[in-house]
């Protein structure tokens, strides 16, 4: 994987100042603690599982500066559980599942905080929690276990992805998460401290013109955990 070595090596050179690049935004209304049982019991739709390529985002802060290969991410941090199911599916040919392509995600905490960088007010360059990969089994699929993501200024709730083939970045995108949910979530646990995400995925400098594409299916409630699903397209 040469070329993506390399990559991480220009990354580990220039450290937070190519990655710290976010936009402050603002708009989603906070939910109410009383919403929880209600926003639980939501599905969430959207076209993301529909047969087109995935939109292309920014790689964005912070991509990982090693290989993790590895199913369980949590690497200690306390949040909701989350049962992360990625699809890669060949718009070429009908969508059908792509096997052999390394499925690499990484996200913030639940404090919105990153492993692998300093940020402001945290030192996480020796940790590499929240990040891993997976090879896509003969469905296309890798399934990660992980917690519902925390946030941060300037940036609706997400999940990067980025997937490869033959050493070769194919699609890099970002998933969205439903804001009834996540404000739901928000008011309890260790997300309360922080408390509810200022930024709506409309607002969102990387969502707002592809929401609808870019939204997990998650089904799921804050005392039971959250499973979501989630279609990457490329055309190879």
């Amino acid at each position: 994987m040469k070329q993506r070595l390399t990559r991480r090596e220009a990354l580990g050179m220039l450290g937070v100042t190519g990655a710290a690049l976010s936009l402050a935004r603002c708009g989603e209304t906070p939910t109410s603690p009383s919403a929880v049982e209600a926003a639980a019991a939501t599905t969430t739709t959207g076209t993301n599982a529909a047969c087109a390529v995935s939109p292309s985002e920014t790689v964005g802060p912070y991509p990982s500066l090693t290989d993790l290969f590895r199913s369980d991410i949590r690497a200690g941090k306390s949040g909701a559980p989350l049962t992360l199911t990625i699809s890669v599916v060949n718009v070429n040919t009908g969508c059908s599942p792509v096997s052999g392509a390394n499925v690499e995600i990484w996200q913030c905490d639940a404090d919105g905080h990153y492993s692998q960088y300093t940020q402001p007010g945290y030192n996480g360059v020796s940790e590499t929690f929240l990040r891993g990969i997976q090879t896509s089994d003969s469905s296309g699929r890798v399934t990660f276990t992980t917690i519902y993501p925390g946030w941060y200024q300037g940036r609706a709730t997400h999940i990067h992805v980025d997937v490869t083939m033959n050493g070769r970045s194919v699609k890099v995108t970002q998933i969205a998460f439903p804001e009834s949910l996540t404000a739901a979530l928000y008011s309890t646990g260790v997300y309360a401290a922080k408390g509810q995400n200022p930024t709506a995925n409309a607002r969102d400098n990387v969502f707002a013109d592809s929401v609808a594409s870019e939204l997990a299916n998650v089904t799921g409630s804050p005392t039971a955990g959250y499973n979501a699903t989630f279609t990457v397209g490329i055309a190879v």
